[in-house]
């Protein structure tokens, strides 16, 4: 069958840091203490009966049996002084606590563990193993990952010397994910291929299989493209030597690998095999979810209707557990957001299915996935207008998320509660509920919560819209300072979580405010809501001021789609000049006619959504553009910017940069006379073509003082962190990585680059989320400032334009945006290369000064 291809909408967890282990490895220990032979029997059989029955109903996902079982078998060791099983019963203890979100007491079983195996000599290997790696676990999640790394790092070394490889793998992997979360992608990649070489020398076995899986997934969760020949490479040994229980979870990482490259036939065919090989209906279900969303995505309902009622059949067939319940949450999640839901399943089913649901997660006390449950169940009562019923359902929902501190569940229970207040014309209540949602959603980002994925809470539909809802509602009629004020945090909020989503990890540190440090900027902040758009001014020692213009964010897209296009040289002028005044009647006119740009020199913008694709250089006014008005700056949000400013006498500099075809990419001729003109005008250390590797960049940065770095390369910005990357002779850097470099210098890391420049990157046209890569790389690297193109410029006019920007930052008292301003104007006046298509590309993002 062929598809009609689209935006992929495969969900994925954002604003969540994962521990992935490979398997919970529970091995029983014998009884350490002789007891009298008439209670022998009966004791022993009891508590090993309990921990055996705590492992059953761990891996079944009841994990409040499995800690009501394992919690038993604690006070039954205990009573017996039996140290070694307390021990492992409090470890599988915490591993049940962890899931049921009770992280206090998880903590507190964890460290009696410890304590108590300290007391045993000789200590057991395997024990020490395992409960390391639980408490590994439990601090990646607190957000302790340097500990957990630690801890992952010693309990590899247990697992090797009880020669459990599975173990040892598991920890491994770990340790990568803990480095990922710590801001260390080089030692993170170092470590996954490291691994890759242990198991490509191991001989083909189920261990095997398992591993490369693990594996696979891993590196499916970090963006990390090798994950496909990884899975390939698990699936051929696997269909080698039979090891069917593991077929069908790695062809459903292929298939949702393919999914995400958006090639539903080969996506299809993957579930479609992971439905038909699945060995117990658990994963046959997921196969057969899976490829009824896809059907979904790809607007082909007819399928999924077809589907839909076998589906239900199987949801209601199998026995509670936490796979079973959230399957049947994401069904009636993914149900909820089609618009004639009830077209594929009726609506009472639908209904039942999530009573029935509720009462299963009652049932083994899963109270996450009863609040789920009763989240979506309002949703569904929220799209038939039943106000009253969704009402109730999301008060219950969000008071068992409350509870149990689950910020997911808060977030957007709290928001579902909101929207209905909006409805009811409430807009206190509205207010505060939306409030808490946004609070919950930054504690996700603070606490490293770990989001279930099988409920779909993707940034895009879960996020995103919490933020903007909330500020169009402080925003509605005449908002006081309090309400602007407000308005404008959540605007930066929303930057630090795109930010966070983009990287996949909240590790983005805020500096602090400095709108106080340039009293002649204007921050200003436009906010595309739905049916207006929004300005707010920001001035040193002055009330914000606010103006917005009535229209439709379809509009406002549509123009700024139109400009984007208007911008190729080839398109019509009076078109571009149309459509740029347009959006400068929108921005900067109202601020004109109030006259509060009076005493600015520089316009600062912390654009929202398809403004990011916008050179707000080019805006034209009608006789003028704005560039040559003001010198204009670019910000992911102040509380996000370094303070240091560069010291014009004090540059020195790294230039490096390829003009030979390279992997593909054209030649960049006049690459090399802009690389060797700027090393003449700024002390530098130079690498050209051959000389620019990954090594040699990373030494030259690592072995010098130079406080800029300018790149000169083929380049690429995306919506996908996996294709945002730089050319150099050898490979790409990707964007982690070169952050990574930047800000870990070794002996030089209290030496920041201050100014990063990237002078032949394209930046995806029309992706209003690749300008994330470019906004990241600029805070994520520690540099002061960043100046990319948003589109792939000539590279004559580039070297124009570079060194002019060279010539004028050597002048005294020049800050960064005005030395881009004077070369821009300069291009423009005095050069061919006087279409903004060639000039209003260069962006600068991050400190203006």
């Amino acid at each position: 069958m062929k598809f009609l291809i689209k935006q992929h909408r495969w969900l994925y967890v954002c604003l969540s840091i994962f521990s992935l282990c490979l398997a919970v490895t529970m091995t029983s220990v014998k009884a350490s203490v002789q007891l009298p032979t008439s209670t022998w029997n009966v004791t022993i059989a009891q508590a090993t009966n309990s921990l055996e029955q705590g492992r059953n109903f761990y891996h079944s996902g009841q994990f409040a049996q499995a800690a009501t079982a394992w919690q038993a078998s604690v006070q039954y060791y205990r009573s017996q002084g039996d140290r070694i099983n307390e021990a492992l019963s409090l470890n599988y203890l915490c591993l049940a606590l962890q899931e049921l979100n009770q992280w206090e007491t998880a903590k507190q079983s964890i460290e009696r563990s410890l304590q108590l195996l300290q007391t045993i000599q000789p200590a057991d290997a395997i024990i020490w193993a395992q409960v390391l790696n639980t408490q590994a676990k439990l601090q990646l999640h607190l957000g302790n990952g340097e500990t957990a790394l630690a801890n992952w790092q010693q309990a590899q070394k247990f697992y090797e010397q009880a020669g459990d490889i599975i173990g040892s793998l598991g920890t491994q992997i770990n340790q990568a994910q803990a480095l990922q979360t710590l801001g260390f992608y080089r030692r993170s990649q170092q470590q996954l291929q490291t691994l890759t070489q242990k198991l490509a020398a191991m001989p083909d076995s189920e261990v095997k299989v398992i591993s490369l899986r693990s594996l696979g997934l891993a590196l499916q969760k970090i963006g990390d493209r090798q994950n496909q020949e990884v899975l390939e490479q698990s699936l051929a040994i696997a269909q080698k030597i039979d090891a069917k229980p593991q077929l069908s979870s790695i062809l459903l990482g292929l298939g949702k690998n393919a999914s995400n490259l958006q090639d539903p036939e080969a996506a299809l065919d993957y579930f479609e095999q992971a439905e038909q090989l699945a060995t117990n209906p658990g994963d046959s279900l997921q196969g057969r979810l899976a490829r009824w969303q896809l059907f979904l995505d790809y607007d082909k309902p007819d399928y999924a209707v077809s589907l839909a009622p076998q589906l239900l059949q199987q949801l209601q067939e199998l026995p509670p557990s936490r796979d079973s319940l959230y399957a049947a949450i994401n069904f009636v999640s993914t149900l909820n957001k089609q618009p004639n839901s009830g077209q594929i399943l009726p609506i009472k089913a639908q209904a039942q299915l999530m009573t029935l649901t509720v009462k299963s997660a009652q049932q083994i006390q899963d109270a996450a996935a009863e609040a789920y449950a009763l989240h979506q169940w309002g949703q569904l009562y929220r799209r038939t207008k039943q106000w009253a019923e969704a009402q109730e359902l999301a008060k219950k929902s969000l008071n068992i998320a409350r509870e149990i501190a689950a910020d997911d569940i808060i977030a957007q229970s709290a928001w579902l509660l909101g929207q209905l207040y909006r409805q009811q014309g409430d807009r206190t209540k509205a207010i505060a509920a939306y409030t808490e949602a946004v609070k919950a959603l930054k504690a996700l980002r603070s606490d490293l919560v770990a989001v279930n994925s099988d409920v779909q809470f993707s940034f895009r539909e879960s996020v995103e819209p919490v933020y903007r809802e909330l500020v169009g509602l402080l925003l509605d009629n005449q908002p006081t300072q309090a309400e602007l004020i407000q308005a404008r945090e959540l605007i930066e909020s929303l930057q630090v979580a795109e930010l966070d989503n983009f990287f996949r990890e909240a590790c983005l540190d805020r500096a602090r405010q400095i709108d106080q440090v340039d009293p002649t900027a204007t921050v200003i902040y436009p906010i595309i809501l739905s049916d207006r758009l929004a300005v707010i001014l920001s001035q040193a020692g002055k009330p914000l001021r606010y103006y917005a213009t009535q229209t439709s964010s379809a509009e406002i897209n549509r123009t700024l789609d139109n400009l984007l296009v208007a911008f190729n040289p080839v398109s019509d002028a009076k078109d571009r000049q149309r459509f740029s005044q347009q959006i400068y009647n929108w921005l900067i006119r109202p601020g004109e006619i109030e006259q509060a740009f009076q005493d600015s020199k520089t316009l600062v913008f912390v654009l929202d959504g398809k403004l990011r694709n916008i050179p707000m250089a080019a805006l034209y006014d009608g006789k003028q553009y704005l560039i040559e008005k003001y010198a204009i700056a670019l910000s992911p949000g102040l509380q996000l910017m370094a303070t240091q400013s560069l010291q014009q006498n004090k540059i020195k500099a790294i230039v490096a940069g390829i003009s030979q075809s390279r992997a593909g990419f054209s030649a960049l001729p006049a690459v090399e006379s802009e690389v060797q003109q700027i090393s003449q005008k700024v002390p530098s250390s130079m690498l050209l073509n051959q000389k620019f590797t990954n090594k040699a960049l990373s030494d030259r940065i690592k072995s010098t003082q130079a406080n800029v770095v300018h790149l000169a390369t083929h380049g690429q910005f995306s919506s996908r962190l996996e294709d945002t990357y730089l050319l150099t002779w050898d490979g790409q850097v990707n964007v982690k990585e070169l952050a990574e470099l930047l800000k870990n210098r070794g002996s030089n890391s209290s030496q920041p680059v201050e100014l990063l420049v990237l002078s032949a990157c394209d930046t995806a046209t029309g992706d209003d989320r690749a300008v994330l890569g470019l906004a990241g790389l600029a805070v994520k690297s520690g540099a002061s400032s960043t100046i990319a193109t948003l589109w792939p410029v000539k590279d004559k006019a580039a070297e124009m334009l570079m060194i002019r920007f060279y010539d004028q930052l050597r002048q005294p008292n020049k800050t960064k945006a005005e030395a881009l301003r004077q070369a821009q104007i300069n291009l423009i006046r005095q050069t061919d290369f006087y279409d903004p298509f060639f000039w209003s590309a260069f962006v600068l993002v991050g400190n203006w000064l």
